[in-house]
């Protein structure tokens, strides 16, 4: 299993704090917000590689973690060549641009970097395991919230049955978090999504685009998720964290 850490945006809701540095190291407690999303991904077994994927701005302070790190499972930092908001590539760009130029056929775990959750990652793993098919992480929310969420629908046997980026009426009552794990032979359709011209922005496009063609599963986790996008987010999760 690979591992890939989605850290190429340029977070214009934190300026000025990510003017000029990536929004996932940024402080939570007294550590990065990335360091905590990798002590999960260092607890499983499986994953024998990571790919955090950045852009030309945000390398260098990314490079410098990964070598402080000296991480017991390799880190690799990959530059997608953007340097702006206007010419990045998207979260699916990039999955698909990781993808292509490390010739990734594994498994595949996907993690966005600004996100902080409290559920492990190997319960996750498990429950893919045992669904023998790709699964992403789902949370139950407020119908209100929901309206700015990716919002998941499923069967009673967990599988989705219809997904939706922020829609007016929320069909499903769970949200859509950035944590996916995807089957090694659902990673080969990112190359058809791509070809035919689809959306390359949000990461859960890809799995309205998916679950319509193979079996993908939602995870439903006790536990807490962050999406650290705001300076509201951000001073929230520092509050929670500032013990630990």
């Amino acid at each position: 299993m690979k591992c890939i850490l989605l850290c190429a945006g340029y977070a214009t809701r934190l300026f000025p704090l990510t003017e000029n540095f990536p929004k996932a190291l940024l402080s939570v407690g007294d550590r990065p917000l990335l360091d905590y999303i990798l002590d999960e991904v260092n607890s499983l077994q499986e994953v024998d590689g990571i790919y955090l994927v950045t852009n030309a701005k945000y390398a260098p302070h990314f490079e410098n973690w990964a070598d402080e790190k000296n991480n017991k499972k390799p880190i690799k930092v990959l530059n997608d060549g953007t340097s702006s908001n206007e010419d990045r590539l998207g979260a699916i760009g990039d999955i698909y641009y990781t993808i292509q130029s490390q010739n990734i056929h594994d498994d595949l775990l996907i993690i966005a970097g600004d996100n902080l959750f409290t559920f492990k990652l190997k319960d996750f793993a498990k429950f893919q395991n045992e669904k023998d098919a790709s699964v992403i992480c789902i949370k139950k929310e407020k119908y209100e919230n929901l309206k700015n969420l990716g919002v998941v629908e499923t069967d009673d046997d967990m599988r989705i049955i219809g997904f939706e980026e922020k829609p007016d009426n929320p069909k499903g009552c769970y949200a859509a978090t950035a944590v996916y794990l995807y089957k090694n032979s659902d990673v080969e359709l990112f190359e058809k999504y791509i070809e035919e011209g689809n959306n390359t922005d949000a990461p859960g496009n890809f799995v309205a685009y998916l679950y319509k063609k193979e079996k993908v599963y939602g995870y439903s986790f006790d536990g807490q998720w962050y999406d650290v996008g705001t300076h509201e987010a951000l001073a929230q999760v520092n509050e929670l964290y500032k013990n630990k």
